[in-house]
């Protein structure tokens, strides 16, 4: 079951399906390791940011034709924590100074281990430094926003949203300030961005398939095969969630109705997107779109449920686990596949302790753009 965290009405401690809608009653959970919102609360009124503020002075100022905000929030001494944020930003930092070139002195970080209370990933603070990516860009420029925290979905009251729900991104301060939503991104990040100027987002969170609003979601078809391009283009008369000018690209951990994980590696935890994003990436240079996707989708089958098996097996389950069915009883998950051999068929049941840290089989890596191109010959370049 997938859980928007929003409070029904009259309720703080309730969640409601994003499928069937049932409202049910929870006790908050600690120790989960999934990044999404697992126990609800009365959210606030989002605090707005005034735009006249200036930019904070500790900001990067030189500028530069690269330039990326990177976003780790922890949630510490809370029962939203996270291990893998901060890990997540430190990795992110040097493949993106080491493999694309990006001088260290035009990346903003956001942490709560900074001392610079600007740099401390409140929900003020992550306005401003999105304001800070997108501000004074020209042709030619490069940007990246990379977030790893926890992601939510509350209900689409103005009615742009295909499946009826607004995706949001989690604050430290979230049970104070709000939430931030996917139009309030896309009005920051992505509506300013003129000709020649391109952004990329890699977005480690639950529900984000669609965090910046993009007009077209490329979804891997079981049916088919491929990925293959939906149109997600808001309805007649609405205003349009695009670029002027320019090229916007996100590459989201998962689908809007999924959750996502984090993984134990050498050294740490790690968002499991984060980590199957550098590896895909560091593997294969100069790999295409559509390369990437399917690369970073195999490590993340590789990682949830199947990490112990090897040889055949292994990889026919792999390709198999995309379309498992999900069944839950007495406080395990089972996830009947199918697997079709020469001369065998077989129906292997994989079971998932309620208690581990991966609850969902697959976390399907997503791709929206808003513009669509062939993903299989655009190389993928930061």
């Amino acid at each position: 079951m997938s859980l928007a965290a929003f409070p029904a009405p009259g309720s703080g401690s309730s969640v409601r399906c994003s499928f069937c809608h049932r409202v049910t009653r929870i006790q908050p959970q600690h120790g989960e390791h999934e990044r999404g919102l697992i126990n609800a609360f009365v959210a606030p009124a989002r605090l707005p940011v005034p735009e006249s503020r200036e930019l904070p002075s500790s900001y990067p100022r030189s500028a530069c034709k690269k330039r990326a905000l990177i976003v780790g929030v922890s949630y510490t001494n809370t029962s939203l924590q996270l291990d893998g944020p901060i890990n997540d930003v430190r990795e992110m930092r040097r493949l993106l100074c080491d493999k694309f070139a990006f001088p260290s002195s035009c990346i903003l970080e956001l942490t709560e281990i900074e001392s610079d209370p600007c740099r401390v990933p409140t929900r003020e603070n992550l306005l401003l430094a999105m304001r800070w990516l997108v501000d004074g860009t020209s042709s030619g420029d490069s940007l990246v926003f990379h977030f790893s925290g926890h992601g939510t979905q509350e209900p689409d009251l103005n009615g742009d949203e295909v499946d009826g729900y607004n995706e949001a991104l989690c604050p430290v301060d979230v049970e104070r300030s709000g939430k931030i939503l996917d139009d309030e991104i896309n009005e920051i990040m992505i509506r300013p961005l003129g000709r020649g100027v391109k952004l990329h987002a890699i977005i480690d969170t639950c529900h984000s398939g669609t965090m910046l609003d993009l007009p077209y979601l490329c979804r891997l078809s079981s049916a088919l095969g491929y990925w293959q391009w939906e149109n997600h283009y808001c309805k007649p008369g609405m205003r349009p969630k695009r670029p002027c000018g320019g090229l916007a690209i996100s590459i989201s951990s998962c689908r809007d109705d999924q959750r996502c994980a984090e993984t134990t590696v050498e050294g740490g935890s790690l968002g499991v997107m984060t980590e199957s994003f550098i590896k895909a990436v560091e593997a294969e240079p100069g790999t295409t779109y559509g390369r990437l996707l399917s690369a970073m989708r195999a490590r993340i089958c590789d990682g949830h449920g199947n990490r112990r098996l090897r040889g055949p097996l292994k990889s026919f389950v792999r390709r198999v686990m995309s379309s498992s069915a999900q069944v839950r009883d007495s406080g395990h998950r089972f996830h009947l596949c199918f697997i079709s051999l020469p001369r065998l068929h077989v129906i292997a049941v994989i079971t998932i302790s309620a208690h581990s840290k991966v609850k969902n089989c697959v976390q399907e890596p997503q791709l929206c753009s808003s513009e669509v191109f062939d993903i299989y010959r655009k190389p993928f370049l930061l």
